[in-house]
């Protein structure tokens, strides 16, 4: 059984968030991928349609999450379940960090609004 060790995650850093990645290909991980975002307070991520479906938990703190539109309040304890295709925006009007733990298939890719593709190291 692998165990991924807090001390072995990879952080990556992208448009303000932390990614702190835990579960990859390259952990010994063959379906999913699983990690901790940190997102910083006043900070709102540029939105993004995904290719895969993710799952969003919020561990800490509070956000606005716009799906599709859609703006919802959420808050530790909340999950936002984020289809394939579906557009989602994040964003922290809080004056604190907020903790999330985000899990989806290998592979996700996010296109952005200027038709940037990202393929996340953290996901694939």
């Amino acid at each position: 059984m692998p165990v991924i060790r807090s001390s072995e995650a990879v952080t990556h850093e992208i448009h303000g968030v932390r990614f702190v990645s835990y579960a990859t290909p390259l952990s010994g991980s063959e379906e999913l991928c699983a990690w901790r975002g940190e997102i910083p307070p006043g900070l709102k991520a540029p939105a993004h349609t995904v290719s895969r479906e993710e799952i969003f938990h919020l561990l800490d703190g509070e956000l606005l999450i716009t799906l599709d539109g859609r703006t919802d309040r959420v808050t530790a304890g909340d999950t936002v379940i984020v289809n394939p295709g579906a557009t989602l925006t994040v964003e922290n009007p809080t004056g604190r960090t907020a903790y999330s733990w985000v899990t989806t298939s290998i592979g996700l890719e996010a296109e952005l609004a200027d038709g940037t593709r990202i393929a996340p190291p953290w996901a694939n």
